[in-house]
């Protein structure tokens, strides 16, 4: 059974220090992905990648061993997603489906994010935009895993 998406949403923007083509880059390179997106001291495995739109990837996000296994939306100390691409616009719009895998009805659900990426002040201003997030997922939470990958991936241009 699936849970209702719940209608929640949440917005996040950083100014990265490079052309939206290599910021844009970042987001449909496995390899670069791995290294930026799991957030804050979580790390990541890409199980499977294919660009283009259709395409997506499924990514394993680990929690810090100092975690005690306590957390985790698909097993202790693991979140595994698995992101479709709706729409690829190179260096203006990444438009994904994504969805935890998941035994809670409460996390389950398709949200769906919208990255946008614009020229400005040096760089580019890149926008999460994440709706429909499943129930049980906090839009606290969630505004805060998407400011830390994007410190991340604002450290890979620094």
């Amino acid at each position: 059974m699936t849970a209702a998406a719940s209608g929640k949403s949440t917005r996040t923007t950083r100014l990265i220090k490079a052309p939206p083509e290599a910021v844009y880059a970042a987001f449909t390179d496995p390899a670069a992905l791995v290294a930026w997106l799991p957030p804050g001291e979580m790390t990541g495995k890409i199980r499977d990648f294919a660009a283009g739109i259709g395409g997506g990837y499924r990514m394993s996000l680990f929690y810090p061993p100092n975690q005690n296994g306590s957390r985790g939306k698909t097993a202790a100390g693991e979140d595994r997603v698995t992101v479709r691409f709706l729409d690829l616009a190179p260096s203006r719009r990444i438009v994904e489906a994504v969805t935890f895998e998941s035994d809670d009805p409460a996390l389950q659900g398709e949200m769906i994010v919208t990255v946008t990426f614009d020229a400005a002040g040096g760089g580019t201003e890149v926008v999460f935009l994440c709706e429909n997030l499943p129930p049980g997922i906090r839009p606290e939470d969630n505004e805060a895993g998407a400011r830390l990958s994007l410190e991340q991936l604002a450290r890979r241009f620094a």
